[in-house]
């Protein structure tokens, strides 16, 4: 098994970034992400906590030796689980590929909590582990290449991302502008 991980901050309050993490798809820099399809969402009424399963459609990118050798296509599904509790101010965020999964799989989590009023920590962690016990050197080479490519997508996300909070951000200064000036 190999992991990757990644902490860091964006500049924006908790609940601006819960709300952008609706709009990042479809996105010009994640373009391998085609579709997202919400299959359940759900508040639970003791907790307020809001639980949100989606489905994305992606297109691989892998060699097409890879997908030829797995079978398969260029068409792939990850099966997501959100869960956003408005009282602690906690986003969870789990994942996992449903495609290819009898070959390797990638458990992905991401926690947003609050570090301050303007300012939202972001964590980020994949577990990913093929399936090949047989071909142990072979299982280990595959783990790596599916961690470079997850460090790739994840820094392609973190950019994209960091642009939706921007026009978010930008498009709701004028509103709030207008707003002062006619109180």
């Amino acid at each position: 098994m190999h992991f990757f991980s990644q902490d860091f901050s964006y500049e924006h309050s908790w609940s601006h970034v819960v709300i952008g993490m609706w709009h990042k798809y479809p996105n010009p820099r994640c373009t391998h992400v085609v579709s997202v399809d919400v299959l359940d969402r759900s508040v639970d009424p003791k907790t307020g906590i809001i639980r949100t399963e989606r489905i994305l459609g992606c297109k691989q990118k892998a060699p097409i030796w890879i997908v030829k050798l797995f079978g398969g296509s260029e068409d792939a599904f990850v099966r997501e689980i959100s869960f956003i509790d408005p009282a602690t101010q906690n986003a969870t965020i789990t994942s996992v590929n449903l495609s290819l999964s009898q070959f390797a799989t990638c458990f992905e989590e991401i926690r947003y909590l609050p570090v301050s009023g303007d300012r939202t920590s972001f964590t980020q962690t994949a577990e990913i582990q093929a399936r090949m016990t047989c071909w142990r050197s072979a299982a280990d080479g595959l783990e790596k290449w599916l961690v470079k490519r997850f460090e790739q997508n994840a820094h392609l996300g973190k950019m994209a991302f960091t642009d939706v909070l921007r026009t978010m951000w930008e498009e709701r200064q004028p509103a709030q502008l207008a707003m002062a000036s006619s109180s």
